[in-house]
């Protein structure tokens, strides 16, 4: 018998990932819970990951949604992500499982996403450094982890801590989607230039929305030097 690591409802082993997914690990996570999840699949953004299934189809021209078109239009940020892969679409539960790890301290919970992220993602991780995007020293104090971070050393051990954030802003779950779009300053610096030189960069964060965060954090390493930067997110 196990609990389940969101509900803490006791759960059967009878079932496993790999019955789901082909994945030989045991599941953190009751069927019930597991059964609100929804798997990004199909036919997606070519850039961003988000699901074609789930808008309307006069938002999308060929392989990519209207909202990376726009990004792509503008010169300042023209290929500065070349992609983005998420693991679950940001659905009313996603968000209620992030809220308690982010906000009640409950970090323990990411483990539940380990064996279905690596299991995905391990060919875009192999060749690639793994660059967690950072909290203000702020949040970092205020939530004692960064779940970044801790979604990154999923799949290595080996993360590289290239960026600061230097300014600290309201929470993100805070904003209006416009306000989200409008950064007067870019957040972020580079840590260590000499390492970033004709890398490619894989960043790791837990929730793409507008790809204006991933954005900001590719922009520095390109301009530090950084050859190809994509990114994972658990949610988008």
């Amino acid at each position: 018998m196990s609990y389940c690591l969101y509900c803490h409802q006791s759960y059967s082993e009878t079932w496993s990932w790999s019955a789901l997914f082909g994945v030989n690990a045991d599941p953190l996570l009751c069927q019930s819970c597991m059964a609100k999840l929804e798997l990004i699949k199909g036919d997606i953004c070519r850039i961003c990951s988000r699901s074609f299934s789930l808008f309307p189809e006069q938002y999308r021209q060929g392989d990519c949604c209207y909202d990376c078109i726009r990004w792509e239009e503008d010169e300042k940020w023209k290929r500065m992500l070349q992609q983005n892969r998420s693991l679950y679409v940001y659905n009313d539960f996603l968000k209620e499982i992030i809220a308690k790890m982010k906000y009640r301290g409950d970090a323990e919970l990411l483990k539940a996403f380990y064996p279905l992220a690596r299991s995905k993602f391990n060919n875009i991780t192999r060749e690639s450094l793994l660059v967690p995007i950072p909290l203000s020293e702020e949040r970092q104090y205020e939530r004692g982890f960064n779940q970044a971070e801790i979604f990154a050393k999923s799949f290595t051990s080996n993360v590289q801590h290239l960026l600061k954030r230097v300014t600290h802003e309201e929470k993100q779950s805070k904003k209006t989607r416009k306000d989200r779009m409008v950064k007067k300053n870019n957040p972020f610096i580079v840590n260590d230039e000499d390492v970033v030189k004709d890398k490619t960069i894989l960043l790791i964060d837990d929730v793409y929305t507008t790809g204006s965060t991933l954005r900001y954090a590719a922009k520095v390493l390109k301009e530090a030097g950084a050859d190809r930067i994509s990114s994972i997110t658990l949610a988008r």
